[in-house]
């Protein structure tokens, strides 16, 4: 199994890499999902709308678009795009630290990996369920 952390053009405080490898590996084990390679690239707002429009058709800003790229439903090969710059004014606007904010939206992803989706209010509040419960997980405590 293979976890990779990429930053294209973008500076990210990822800490704690290994820590966190393993506990991604942990939150697909307990969703019942395999993951054979999962890489996570940081970019810029810019980057990730171009990502959003052209695979899409999306043109609008967002914090993460996840593709699974496997053809096997039980066993994840997946890419995940985060925006750096929609991380942080999103720490802001939820008066959260980056760094927080940064895991939420990593589990998120993960978590839609494993099948959890967010378009309708009753999954939409599950997801946040779910991303608050691998945050306590994580670090013991939300803010």
């Amino acid at each position: 199994m293979a976890i990779q952390f990429t930053a294209h053009e973008v500076k990210v405080d990822l800490k704690e890499k290994r820590k966190l490898k393993a506990f991604l590996k942990d939150l697909f084990a307990d969703e019942g999902q395999g993951v054979k390679d999962l890489h996570y690239i940081f970019c810029s707002d810019a980057y990730l709308l171009e990502i959003n429009k052209q695979f899409l058709q999306h043109d609008t800003y967002t914090d993460i678009v996840t593709f699974e790229m496997g053809e096997d439903p039980d066993v994840t090969e997946g890419e995940i795009y985060i925006s750096v710059d929609r991380v942080k004014e999103n720490a802001g606007k939820f008066k959260v630290s980056v760094n927080q904010e940064l895991h939420r939206v990593i589990f998120h992803g993960a978590l839609h990996l494993c099948g959890f989706k967010d378009k309708s209010k009753a999954e939409n509040a599950l997801m946040h369920q779910m991303e608050d419960k691998y945050l306590i997980k994580y670090f013991g405590a939300l803010e």
